[in-house]
């Protein structure tokens, strides 16, 4: 099963995107619908909801009056709080009895309004945001709502503005154009990408990365990094460290388009645990073998650790399982910092790389294994950690 979050602004049409997965084949958990059921005539959220509001809230059939409710909670962010406290835990249990009753093989949708304000993202295996130009959410909310314009605006403000949505997106759909625009999209992201990665992530198959080709830096990385490791950690658990490492961790470095994550464990024993089985589900299966890092100079003794993969297609990425403290480990640490601190050595270090890409593409990353000037560079690195006292 593959676990999606949808969200969006107020207006944005996120609606429409829903609509269109349900009718590719998506279950599609809708969180404002749930909002209404769990607060209909006779039920113990509506009870609760006027306990803290007032019949000021009730329509003259007893029913919720959504259009007063929300004429106070979005005035009033201590009263949008309250409201929240009464209302998401039953939204959420809901939705849990939804997601658990859809099938192993499914694409389960989560549309959420308020995803990335409550800081669900992690929970899914992909963020899917829609985006539109305030001006014309503004505008269908005046035509097809009827909403006031004052009005209109005060709920845009009170939900995550355009930046903070976008950082938490793994998929970003501009709804600026037509529905048949929007349709387009959303068609070719269900078959090329939500397809294959709810099968990767039902048959435990990773995305084995392309490390051939060297991609221009990418000012994105280190978001991209982010969302990953809220993931990991959040099926990690407890509060194990999460490192970016590799060449996409080093600002301005040409690098394969694969991001490294550096998980750190107590021992290897801690890794083949039930650890294994959490990630995979989050989306980040087990690579078979055995795994090692290259010894580098004077150490001649192999650096055992054990390695994940992404399974989604549409974003490469490792998970690297080392023993805190390990020399592996620390090598990670060490080689990212000093790459960072030192220009010319960052400019040496991505010239190498850039001689084996174009000599043995298909063998590039057992290049930085063996040659020679990475056991040099290690020795450089090594004196610079003792020269400016850095610790991992």
């Amino acid at each position: 099963m593959l676990k999606v979050g949808l969200t969006g602004g107020i207006g944005s049409g996120k609606s429409a995107v829903a609509s269109r997965l349900a009718g590719l084949g998506a279950v599609v958990v809708d969180s404002d619908r749930i909002a209404r059921e769990i607060v209909a005539p006779g039920t113990e959220g509506l009870a609760e909801v006027v306990a803290a509001f007032s019949d000021r809230v009730l329509g003259p059939d007893g029913a919720l009056d959504r259009d007063a409710l929300g004429g106070v909670v979005f005035a009033d962010e201590s009263a949008r709080r309250r409201l929240e406290a009464i209302t998401h835990p039953r939204v959420r249990a809901r939705a849990a009895e939804l997601v658990a009753a859809a099938p192993a093989d499914a694409v389960v949708v989560n549309d959420v309004p308020l995803l990335v304000e409550v800081g669900l993202a992690p929970t899914y295996h992909l963020v899917l945001v829609v985006q539109t130009a305030v001006p014309t959410r503004l505008a269908r909310l005046s035509r097809d709502r009827g909403m006031d314009p004052a009005e209109a605006e005060r709920r845009i403000a009170a939900q995550a503005d355009d930046a903070r949505r976008q950082a938490a997106a793994d998929v970003l759909l501009t709804n600026d154009g037509t529905l048949a625009d929007l349709h387009g999209a959303v068609d070719d992201l269900w078959r090329d990408r939500l397809l294959p990665y709810e099968r990767h992530v039902r048959e435990r198959r990773a995305v084995r990365p392309d490390r051939s080709t060297l991609a221009e830096p990418d000012p994105t990385w280190a978001e991209q990094y982010a969302r990953l490791a809220a993931r990991i950690r959040h099926a990690a658990g407890g509060d194990l460290r999460v490192d970016h490492v590799g060449s996409t961790a080093v600002p301005g470095l040409s690098a394969p388009d694969v991001i490294d994550v550096q998980l750190t464990v107590p021992s290897l024993a801690e890794a083949d645990g039930p650890l294994a089985d959490r990630l995979a589900e989050a989306g980040f299966p087990r690579l078979p073998g055995e795994w090692w890092d290259a010894p580098r100079r004077p150490d001649r003794v192999h650096w055992a650790k054990r390695v994940h993969a992404g399974a989604d297609p549409g974003r490469p990425a490792v998970v690297h399982l080392r023993a805190a403290g390990s020399a592996g480990w620390r090598h990670a640490l060490l080689m990212r910092d000093h790459l960072r601190a030192d220009p010319a050595r960052r400019a040496a270090y991505l010239q190498v790389k850039r001689d084996l890409v174009a000599t043995a593409p298909e063998s590039a990353e057992q290049g930085t294994l063996t040659d020679p000037w990475f056991d040099e560079e290690h020795l450089r690195a090594e004196k610079w950690a003792a020269q400016t006292g850095w610790r991992p």
